[in-house]
């Protein structure tokens, strides 16, 4: 006979015929709604994966890995902090820039950043250049006073590329006639698209010595550097920091945006509580299914216990079966999800055009398309969840099998 004795029994109740075909019919439904809960979990988690990877590929686009900054107003000998930086195997690219506040007046007056930067190194440290929709980076010649708008921005303001922007710094030159504030002239070169409403609508790029001109600056007030690895930013940090000495300090992106990668971090977890809700619930639809099918075999148990089985097989023998419906449940729902998460902008994209739908309008949201990023460690962690919960939920009805009373059972057979 086939060994061990309760896996042989289990199987041979699953694949049987059964007189009472609502016992069927509730097995039935159990699989289908586990499979519905972990193709759910799965979907969902992935695309919160993807909005996260997202997100951070549109920030880190623009903002720096790492930031090296002075203790003064400018950075000193900022060619030898460089060149230490590039020394790391770690970091990728190393570009110096120049960030102040400014308003900025055309047909209509806004307040942004301006950052300085020196063309030929910034694409190494950020896409600006890549995410430019009219002109392009390179077009900001030192000298010339040209600038880069963010688009929301140029909006504000009420110009394009050709147009002219009176630049106001915060500080004041005094003059013959008293106090006044520091302006230039600069004109529109290019305007960009950087997907963040942060960027779009707050971000003006002129080239780095054009700012040190307006600011009357003696150098760069930092230097930003992309790394092979983004999570290695604070130990890189760190390294950096005990190699420059004490005149600089070292940043890193968490420390600027670490509030909304943490927030998006706490959503993931809850959303993944409540849809474990649903494999929950459908988890314990196997004890109904078990119940009845412990009361319908009432007659087998008590012959098996006469024939010496003892109460922990008979428990055993009934978990057998419980847990293969479950596992066939989380083996479709896996299935489901997996092909659902690497085909969802597919399939989202033909139901838009196949329904003239648009579930994102690019009108209202930066994110205009649904992204999807399958992790295979959240799916094995959704696969064990959901075995967790079958495996509980096979413990009662196991447990009133094994305490039947073989005698009360067969009085009336």
């Amino acid at each position: 006979m086939f060994r061990p004795l309760e896996v042989f029994i289990g199987l041979r109740y699953t694949r049987a015929k059964r007189r009472n075909h609502f016992i069927s019919f509730i097995s039935l439904v159990s699989i289908l709604g586990i499979a519905v809960g972990v193709t759910a979990l799965i979907t969902v988690i992935s695309v919160m994966n993807g909005f996260d990877k997202e997100l951070k590929d549109r920030i880190l686009g623009m903002v720096s890995h790492a930031t090296i900054e002075g203790i003064g107003e400018s950075v000193r000998d900022w060619p030898h902090a460089i060149e230490v930086a590039r020394a790391n195997p770690h970091v990728l690219g190393a570009a110096p820039y120049v960030e102040r506040q400014a308003m900025l007046q055309g047909t209509r007056v806004s307040g942004a950043i301006i950052r300085g930067v020196d063309t030929t190194l910034e694409p190494t440290v950020s896409e600006v250049g890549a995410r430019m929709v009219e002109g392009k980076l390179v077009d900001l010649v030192p000298g010339k006073f040209g600038i880069v708008l963010g688009k929301e921005l140029a909006m504000t303001l009420g110009v394009g590329v050709g147009d002219l922007v009176t630049v106001f710094a915060p500080e004041f030159s005094a003059t013959p006639i008293g106090a006044i504030p520091r302006m230039k002239r600069f004109t529109v070169v290019g305007v960009f698209e950087a997907g963040m409403q942060e960027y779009d609508s707050g971000l003006a790029v002129v080239a780095m010595q054009d700012a040190e001109t307006l600011y009357r600056l003696d150098g760069p007030t930092g230097i930003r550097l992309r790394l092979d690895d983004l999570f290695q930013a604070y130990p890189v940090g760190k390294q950096l920091a005990g190699t420059l000495g004490q005149y600089y300090r070292v940043t890193d992106w968490m420390q600027g945006h670490s509030n909304f990668f943490k927030a998006v971090a706490m959503e993931k977890k809850v959303m993944f509580l409540i849809l474990s809700l649903i494999v929950a619930v459908a988890a314990f639809n196997l004890v109904s299914t078990l119940v009845m099918l412990v009361q319908d075999k009432q007659a087998d148990i008590a012959i098996l216990r006469t024939l010496g089985q003892s109460p922990a097989s008979v428990m055993g023998t009934f978990m057998v079966q419980g847990i293969l419906v479950g596992t066939l449940g989380i083996a479709l729902g896996v299935l489901f999800g997996v092909l659902l998460s690497l085909n969802l902008s597919a399939i989202v994209h033909w139901v838009e055009q196949t329904f003239h739908v648009t579930f994102l309008s690019p009108d209202v949201y930066y994110i205009s398309e649904l992204p999807s990023d399958l992790h295979w460690p959240d799916v094995i962690w959704i696969t064990l969840t959901a075995f967790a919960f079958c495996t509980f939920a096979t413990l009662y009805p196991a447990r009133r099998a094994a305490k039947t009373d073989p005698a009360a059972a067969l009085r009336y057979e």
